[in-house]
């Protein structure tokens, strides 16, 4: 209880600080404007989202015990057949597989409600998706929205993914063979968005996912706003249960989130393999903004990578960072081409293991026949402001094959046991009042 106390007091005191926060006038790391679109905060009215289909109003049962994948799928196609509305899950919690929103069609999950995944495989069938930066037929997640312009979540309930089950039989397959890859173990994500654009969730809690959080894939305009995102990072650990995982999108606001999983909290992806950035399906994120967020323990705070081929226009800012690993990373696979440029981290505050790290991710590694590794690069990343406390600040490593040019680091306080800062890694690294252990580097 004092835990669930201390988080709402940090929520809540968030919330309060956010509120005073503007952002007038603001740039892209490029240079380029940010639109008016990320400062509208404007939160979704139930009111208005169309007629209300409360599913237990419509054949579905107020049973925990009973999985009704069917029966719920009926009040979607039929609130899709009548011209679109709100699917409203109430109060008691409601056992699912994979739900497909069809046009028109929004879900609310109200305050005490709980939508529950099943933890049967069986509840998620086979179809066209897109896993780990490759297009192909894998598991749906829990809820589905495939080509939905203007689809929404909102509600103060939970959204929960029954993981454990999964949990289990990965970490058992990994006992056996330590060297399998995330996809021999069946699992469902818990929220995939594919192609559609103009998205908004917002105040519901997103929990215990049996692999990725939430999933947007070639999407446009997506505000994540209020979201409490979390899986266990304790005891059963839940494996690559990234909160949210940015696939080929633009436009896209994560505001006052916050975020504990045993993986990546934000990830930037969009294809992996020697010719990434020709094969179709594959693409660059730009113009993402992440502001006044919480993190607690993850992987990292903001990660490029590791299937990600282009990111752009980046900005991470007005967050705190609680226990995370790394906060800023630099996923360069030796087998992808990729290029990070115009990063920007400002005001960020808190305690992480590590705070920049650059270096090889060679997890299942394949060239595929090519004779050449593609080049990686990183350019223009930029830190800010930052209050850190760790245990090694800066691990940027030294590859013949990584290129690094014009990193600045500009008024950053830093607690950190190894101190070491080697700046021969990167051509054009600047450093502008920066203490670390209370002495300036030069």
């Amino acid at each position: 209880m004092k835990k669930i106390l201390t988080l709402a007091i940090c929520i809540f005191g968030m919330s309060q600080f956010v509120f005073s926060q503007k952002y007038d006038n603001d740039t892209f790391p490029d240079g380029s404007p940010i639109k008016p679109w990320f400062k509208d905060y404007t939160k979704l009215q139930l009111k208005d989202l169309g007629k209300q289909y409360t599913i237990t109003d419509y054949g579905v049962q107020n049973d925990s015990t009973v999985i009704q994948t069917a029966a719920i799928q009926k009040v979607i196609d039929q609130a899709s057949e009548n011209g679109g509305g709100v699917v409203v899950i109430p109060k008691g919690v409601f056992l699912s597989g994979a739900l497909f929103f069809k046009p028109k069609t929004h879900l609310h999950v109200s305050e005490n409600a709980v939508l529950k995944g099943s933890d049967d495989i069986s509840n998620y069938p086979i179809m066209p998706s897109r896993m780990e930066g490759q297009n192909l037929d894998y598991f749906p997640a829990l809820v589905n929205a495939y080509n939905l312009d203007g689809f929404t979540i909102s509600g103060k309930g939970t959204i929960n993914g029954n993981g454990y089950r999964y949990y289990e039989a990965f970490w058992a397959r990994r006992k056996e063979n330590p060297k399998c890859t995330n996809l021999e173990v069946s699992r469902p994500r818990l929220v995939f968005v594919w192609n559609s654009n103009n998205v908004q969730f917002q105040d519901v809690k997103l929990i215990n996912a049996g692999f990725w959080t939430n999933h947007f894939y070639k999407c446009k305009n997506v505000k994540l706003i209020d979201l409490y995102i979390t899986s266990p990072t304790k005891e059963i650990k839940a494996p690559s249960t990234d909160a949210i995982d940015i696939d080929v999108c633009s436009n896209f606001l994560v505001k006052r989130c916050y975020t504990s999983v045993n993986d990546d909290a934000i990830a930037l992806k969009g294809g992996k393999g020697p010719w990434a950035d020709t094969e179709e399906g594959n693409g660059e994120n730009t113009n993402i903004i992440i502001e006044d967020c919480t993190f607690g323990f993850s992987h990292s705070a903001l990660t490029n990578g590791s299937e990600s081929i282009h990111n752009k226009n980046v900005i991470m800012r007005n967050c705190t960072v609680e226990g995370v690993s790394r906060v800023l990373w630099l996923k360069m696979r030796p087998d992808t081409p990729q290029k990070y440029e115009y990063i920007l981290l400002e005001n960020i505050k808190g305690t992480a293991v590590k705070g920049l790290v650059v270096y090889q991710w060679n997890q299942f590694f394949d060239l595929k026949g090519r004779k050449d590794p593609p080049p990686s690069y990183g350019e223009n990343v930029t830190l800010r402001n930052v209050e850190l406390k760790c245990e090694k600040f800066y691990e940027v490593q030294k590859d013949p094959n990584i290129f690094l040019t014009n990193f600045t680091f500009e008024n950053l306080k830093i607690e950190s046991k190894n101190s070491e800062i080697d700046k021969t890694a990167i051509k054009g690294v600047t450093f502008k009042n920066v203490k670390v252990n209370g002495k300036l580097v030069d």
